[in-house]
């Protein structure tokens, strides 16, 4: 049995997506509340940026993987227009469920589909855009489901992968006492979990740095990639184009 990553455990590749489901099955009703606590709202302007980098328009199809609550598929939704498209989905029903009711609760109905990255039940060459936000790394196996997001998009289409990635040295230890002494405890504190922050913690130091990232994308099957770093280095927008 081959083994993976669960942070910084080694566990066998048909346990992860069952532990880092319970992972988000415990933190999705305060997942938000969180991720505004944790980043001090700065995830809000990294998402902006994406939508931004992103510059869809009316028409165009979009494809929102691991969209959990919902944040990147409710801004894509106002620049698709009625004409577009914007799918939603994650592999966590929690978190899924959660989001589709943020939506509906702003207004807005989208498909909302439980899925595998891994799997796409989409067909070849069909979005203009695919976003994955904070959940390429905790996905089993990264090169598929790069290479899956590939697939679904038309030539010339455009991937957009936010994710925590390796920060500047000089503010490596600051960041590190940050991520493994507030994280957990602030987790314990608003969501009564601090064991899923620490997995956060671990599982960004096992994510694949910048370049190594940019590499992977470009094994997957894109022709140009490019990166933006953002507060130092703590998250990166990779950018890749199926050529």
């Amino acid at each position: 049995m081959s083994t993976t990553h669960f942070g910084f455990e080694k566990v066998d590749e048909s346990e992860k997506a069952q532990r880092v489901r319970g992972v988000f099955d415990s933190v999705a009703t305060r997942y938000d509340l969180m991720n505004d606590l944790m980043s001090m709202g700065l995830h809000r302007a990294w998402k902006a940026y994406t939508v931004m980098v992103a510059n869809v328009g009316e028409g165009s199809r979009v494809l929102d993987i691991a969209g959990g609550t919902g944040d990147l598929a409710l801004a894509f939704s106002k620049k698709v227009g009625a004409s577009g498209q914007v799918v939603h989905t994650d592999i966590n029903e929690a978190m899924l469920r959660t989001g589709r009711d943020r939506l509906l609760d702003a207004g807005v109905a989208l498909p909302t589909l439980v899925c595998d990255a891994e799997k796409l039940p989409f067909p070849d060459n069909h979005f203009d855009v695919v976003t994955v936000a904070f959940g390429l790394r905790n996905m089993t196996h990264k090169d598929l489901a790069l290479k899956e997001m590939n697939r679904v998009l038309k030539p010339r289409g455009k991937l957009l992968v936010l994710e925590f990635s390796k920060v500047a040295k000089p503010l490596a230890k600051a960041y590190d006492w940050y991520s493994f002494n507030v994280l957990p405890r602030l987790g314990k504190l608003v969501a009564g979990d601090d064991a899923s922050y620490r997995y956060l913690a671990e599982s960004i130091r096992m994510h694949p740095a910048q370049d190594e990232l940019k590499t992977l994308m470009k094994e997957g099957g894109f022709g140009h990639v490019d990166y933006h770093n953002m507060t130092g280095g703590v998250v990166a927008l990779h950018v890749g184009i199926k050529c």
